[in-house]
C-alpha cells in the first residue's frame, strides 16, 4: 500500500511540475521528424499482463519493424533530438502516465516485449510477480547496454545470451530486497547516474 501510495503521489506531482516541459519536449520531436510525440510498445507487466509502455518518440516513424533492440546511441534509426533524449533519459518520463494509471512502478524489474519474454525460464519468470518500473538495479548497473550492443558481432544474441539474464539476476535480487527505503535509494542511483 505505501509503495502504490507514493507511487500516486509522486507520479502525479512529476506530471503536474513537469507538464511545461513535457509540453516543450512534445513540440520539438513533432517539429523535428515524422510521426506522434510519443512511442507505444507491448511489454509483459505483473502476472504477465501485457500494456503499452509510452514514451517519447526517439525514432523515425516505424523504426521498430527493423528491430526491437537499440544498437548504440548513434543508431541511424535515432532522430538528432532523440539521442539527446535517450542520453538523459528524459524519453522515459511519459511512463510517469504509466505509473499513475498502475501498470507499472517508479521502482521494479524493466518491462520486457513479450518477444523475449518467451524465453524466460521458470526462475526467471519471478520478475512477472511484481509491477515493472522505470527503474532498478538492472537500469544501474546496465546504463551503457547500448554501447556493449553496438560493439558486438550479434547484438541480439549477445542480449539474450548474456545480458538479459544478467539483468534478470538483478530482478529477483530487488525483489528478495524490495521495500520503500529500497527503492528510494534506487530511484537516487539512478539519478546519480545520469548526472555522472
Amino acid at each position: 500500500m505505501a509503495k502504490r501510495l507514493f507511487d500516486i503521489g509522486f507520479s502525479l506531482l512529476g506530471i503536474i511540475v513537469l507538464s511545461p516541459f513535457l509540453i516543450a519536449i512534445s513540440l520539438i520531436i513533432l517539429a523535428t521528424s515524422k510521426g506522434g510525440a510519443f512511442y507505444r510498445q507491448v511489454r509483459v507487466g505483473k502476472n504477465g499482463k501485457e500494456f503499452k509502455l509510452i514514451k517519447f518518440r526517439t525514432m523515425g516513424k516505424d523504426a521498430d519493424k527493423a528491430g526491437q533492440l537499440t544498437v548504440g546511441m548513434r543508431d541511424s534509426r535515432i532522430t538528432a533530438i532523440g539521442y539527446y533524449l535517450r542520453k538523459y533519459k528524459l524519453d522515459e518520463l511519459p511512463q510517469l502516465i504509466n505509473v499513475l494509471s498502475g501498470n507499472m512502478s517508479f521502482v521494479g524489474p524493466r518491462p520486457e516485449v513479450p518477444k523475449y519474454v518467451a524465453l524466460y525460464n521458470t526462475e526467471q519468470r519471478t520478475v512477472l510477480t511484481v509491477k515493472p518500473g522505470i527503474t532498478d538495479y538492472a537500469s544501474i548497473v546496465y546504463s551503457e547496454e547500448n554501447a556493449l550492443l553496438a560493439n558486438a558481432e550479434n547484438p541480439e544474441e549477445l542480449y539474450i545470451s548474456k545480458i538479459m539474464p544478467a539483468k534478470l539476476k538483478l530482478n529477483i535480487r530487488y525483489i528478495e530486497d524490495m521495500g520503500l527505503a529500497t527503492d528510494i535509494g534506487i530511484i537516487f542511483k539512478t539519478i546519480g547516474k545520469i548526472f555522472s
